[in-house]
């Protein structure tokens, strides 16, 4: 099943934990077609933005997918809605096998009638998401001996089995070799043709080669927002990275 070309969009979104304004204010959107990334500083405000979309963080504004409004409701909701979100490190069931993995991804849209029933065959979902991520050979690899890499493309496979019309993704490529970084931008760039990808990232080379369009964010707030080329080119940017509107460009800085 493909998932519905809905959009993702946040209008004035605020976060505040005990008197600290952590997102101040911080709209943008993301459409199925693109590679949204979200990068800054540490601090700058970028998990929390997705964890006020995800539920895990009360926030007030707005955050819609298609006609839903997502802010306010709880995480288990938002997933119902097609919201999917992995971390820095991957859930993964590692005592289980990727197919085992992906066979309770698969079950999350399912009755509980459904689950009781056996099964006849191999859900077409999952065959897809084996397929698109490159794991079709290691159905029966226990998760925890995975490398770091497939690990977070099993992650991406059970959201995509499930549906998700969004997948936010938090630092996918952290710790990623570079085969395995140049890899999970290919696949983001095919899941994203169907799908919103929005992905939080400190890897600024990563950033540079797969990114659609790029939302700089700097205490709690937007700085910059479009194409690499404007947000490297954007003074405002080179300020908070270098300490000055200086001349060095960006793509020179590991920020």
């Amino acid at each position: 099943m493909t998932a519905a070309q809905e959009s993702l969009v946040v209008t004035n979104l605020r976060v505040e934990f005990d008197g600290f304004v952590a997102v101040d204010g911080v709209s943008f959107d993301a459409h199925p077609g693109e590679v949204r990334f979200l990068i800054g500083p540490n601090g700058a405000g970028k998990t929390t933005c997705i964890d006020a979309i995800t539920g895990l963080s009360k926030g007030t504004g707005s955050a819609t997918l298609g006609a839903q409004e997502l802010l306010g409701k709880p995480a288990h909701k938002t997933v119902r809605l097609g919201v999917g979100r992995t971390f820095q490190t991957a859930s993964v069931f590692e005592e289980l096998t990727v197919m085992q993995n992906l066979d309770i991804a698969a079950g999350l849209h399912r009755s509980s009638l459904s689950l009781l029933r056996a099964r006849r065959g191999r859900d077409s979902a999952i065959e897809t998401a084996l397929a698109e991520t490159g794991l079709s050979h290691e159905l029966a690899t226990p998760a925890g001996i995975l490398s770091h890499g497939q690990k977070q493309w099993l992650e991406i496979a059970m959201l995509l089995v499930q549906d998700a019309k969004v997948l936010l993704l938090d630092e996918p490529v952290a710790g990623m070799s570079l085969d395995e970084r140049t890899a999970t931008g290919e696949l983001l760039g095919r899941i994203a043709a169907n799908r919103v990808v929005l992905v939080v990232e400190h890897d600024m080379d990563f950033m540079r080669r797969f990114a659609t369009r790029v939302t700089v964010l700097h205490q709690g707030k937007v700085l910059s927002e479009g194409s690499v080329a404007e947000v490297q080119a954007d003074p405002r940017v080179q300020a908070v990275y270098l300490g000055t509107a200086g001349a060095e460009p960006l793509a020179t800085i590991g920020m």
